[in-house]
């Protein structure tokens, strides 16, 4: 979407975000497309080990983005770059969300869906990561993350593949999802152009013998790959 922007300050960021939230309420909603497997992406940021505090502008990130399809890794893409501010709750855009979108770009074909480690409308303003990058990339999202922003709700059922939904202001904006058994549920949060119940559709999908869906999973492991080889190297 051509108005959808990253900004570089935490005033016009915020209110970007409310915007992106209203839009998403009347946004077309995606839906896995019926007679195949649909092509689900991944991105994830590595950030150095160790750093103190919130960190700063122009520290070194690593990104990795792929492409699967039926469980199978189809496409990967790496990347490195710098943060564009420190971090603080409800604004990563500001620290992430250039790069993020220059690694998914990296990627050929587009992804149907793309699973992203930030929230969706689970945000002090509605408008989290998820949602912002889908909107900018014009590519449905679900945000997955190790816990709600501000979302509550009960726990899942300890069985893998219980559910519970997650609410803010009385909306379900996502589900907590027992992906593996013993382990802590993940957060599956709705983000551009999905519902609550497609976001956790995809998650599933997305599940085989981990807690975390292997799309994102995946791109995780190449980002901090990056990140190591280069540390390796006397380059981190």
């Amino acid at each position: 979407m051509s108005w959808v922007s990253w900004p570089e300050s935490a005033s016009e960021l915020e209110a970007l975000q409310r915007r992106l939230a209203a839009v998403a309420e009347t946004a077309p909603l995606w839906v896995p497309p019926p007679g195949r497997q649909p092509v689900i992406g991944a991105v994830f940021c590595a950030h150095r080990r160790g750093g103190p505090g919130p960190g700063e502008a122009g520290e070194p990130i690593w990104l990795g983005a792929v492409l699967t399809q039926g469980g199978v890794v189809v496409e990967r893409a790496t990347l490195r770059s710098v943060t564009g501010a420190g971090y603080t709750p409800g604004l990563l855009a500001l620290r992430e969300g250039p790069a993020l979108e220059a690694a998914v770009r990296a990627l050929r074909p587009a992804a149907d869906v793309l699973l992203v480690d930030a929230t969706g409308s689970d945000h002090p303003r509605g408008g989290g990561l998820a949602l912002h990058l889908g909107a900018r990339l014009g590519t449905p999202t679900v945000g997955v993350t190790d816990r709600p922003l501000i979302a509550q709700g009960p726990s899942p059922g300890e069985a893998r593949g219980s559910v519970a939904e997650l609410r803010v202001g009385g909306a379900v904006v996502g589900y907590q999802l027992r992906s593996a058994t013993g382990a802590r549920p993940i957060a599956v949060h709705a983000g551009w152009g999905t519902s609550p119940e497609v976001a956790l559709e995809v998650a599933r999908l997305a599940l085989f013998r981990h807690r975390t869906p292997e799309p994102l999973r995946e791109a995780r492991r190449i980002a901090r790959g990056l990140r190591n080889d280069e540390a390796r190297a006397g380059g981190g």
